[in-house]
């Protein structure tokens, strides 16, 4: 349960690291702006520091739990090594699920992105409890 809980660890952070790319390097660029339902060029100029911005917390997430896999990857069970690499698994995948929540609760056309941001954290997070509590 460990490799299968920091695998789906691992595509969460890709997402967010694919999410951050689209955010804040082809925010307007209209193949990006259309995925996130802006209506318009002028729309995506308009948003795109607000998007900008919120790329970088997807990136930051995304580096917390790539930091946090190598860690408790590489460190035995138990050891201090391990402890703070699965705190950084269990926070920021935690955190990516909880903004998908968020997400998925802000409208009905928003529900099919919620569940592709959300799915690889919670199954991350549940495996990894199942794996620590053993």
């Amino acid at each position: 349960m460990v490799l299968a809980s920091l695998l789906f660890a691992f595509l969460a952070a890709a997402l967010h690291v694919f999410i951050f790319t689209m955010e804040s390097l082809t925010w307007t660029r209209p193949a990006t702006w259309k995925r996130f339902g802006i209506a318009s060029q002028s729309d995506a100029e308009t948003t795109k520091p607000m998007a900008y911005n919120q790329g970088f917390y997807n990136l930051f997430l995304a580096v917390g739990a790539f930091a946090g896999i190598g860690l408790a990857a590489a460190g035995g069970p138990g050891s201090a090594q391990s402890v703070a690499g699965w705190t950084l698994v269990f926070s920021c995948c935690g955190s990516m699920l909880l903004a998908a929540a968020v997400l998925a609760f802000t409208g009905r056309k928003y529900l099919r992105a919620a569940v592709t941001q959300g799915s690889a954290p919670l199954l991350a997070v549940v495996l990894g409890l199942l794996a620590v509590s053993r």
